[in-house]
């Protein structure tokens, strides 16, 4: 099945409209035949709309937050700066929860200033680090981000709307630690409303932010409307 939706990211494409089949080269004359290929086109434009409702009935839609897993955008212990491990690359990142497993891409800045995302069509499946943030476990605010869906289906980040307060997330280091945190909040904002600072900005603990897209999807621009984030800080 193709998958008619994106994740996005903040990333607006465009492509052609591939599914649709070349129209037929016009009928021999004669008004049998000409009633035929008429009646022939019918079908194939109702079986190409059954096909088409068939598809959208079939999308799998992501699991969003609810209001009992917006807990808090702070510390695990409010007001406790926490433990906090030296620099070091992620190498990769699990979460039991929504059987998430791995490896990161390192990204940095689009030449306009945005935040590169991972390809949609090699790299869905995979979340990046993004490499102007924190390393994991430092203190300050470090920064996930992978696909919600693609052009084939889920992608990595999928099911990060359905992670709740108490989840962990194991981020495996370059030196051999792994970096373990405890979700302490999972909330969705508007693109229009995202909170940039309250993302990226610094903090005084050793914070992890997941982000991938949610919410509404627009088939006008090709993306969603919404982002999901999810909140963690450093416990062991």
């Amino acid at each position: 099945m193709t998958w008619r939706r994106i994740a996005g990211l903040r990333v607006v494409m465009s492509w052609p409209d591939s599914d649709r089949a070349a129209p037929p080269d016009p009928p021999p004359a004669g008004k049998f035949r000409a009633r035929v290929a008429g009646i022939a086109g019918a079908l194939l434009l109702l079986g190409g709309a059954v096909t088409v409702g068939i598809a959208i009935l079939a999308q799998q839609h992501a699991p969003q937050p609810n209001a009992a897993a917006r807990g808090t955008i702070g510390p695990a212990v409010s007001g406790a700066r926490g433990p906090s491990l030296r620099r070091s690359l992620p190498l990769s990142v699990d979460i039991p929860a929504i059987g998430v497993d791995s490896k990161l891409l390192y990204l940095g800045l689009n030449t306009d200033g945005t935040i590169q995302v991972p390809s949609l069509t090699t790299s869905a499946s995979e979340a990046a680090w993004y490499e102007y943030s924190a390393t994991p476990g430092q203190i300050g605010a470090s920064v996930i981000e992978g696909h919600v869906d693609s052009y084939r289906g889920p992608a990595v980040f999928f099911r990060l709307g359905a992670l709740r307060p108490g989840d962990t997330v194991d981020v495996m280091l370059a030196d051999g630690d792994t970096a373990i945190f405890r979700v302490t909040g999972v909330r969705e904002y508007l693109k229009t409303r995202f909170p940039t600072s309250a993302i990226y900005g610094s903090a005084n603990y050793a914070a992890l932010r997941l982000i991938t897209c949610g919410g509404v999807f627009d088939p006008g621009t090709g993306h969603y409307l919404s982002s999901v984030v999810v909140f963690a800080s450093l416990v062991s």
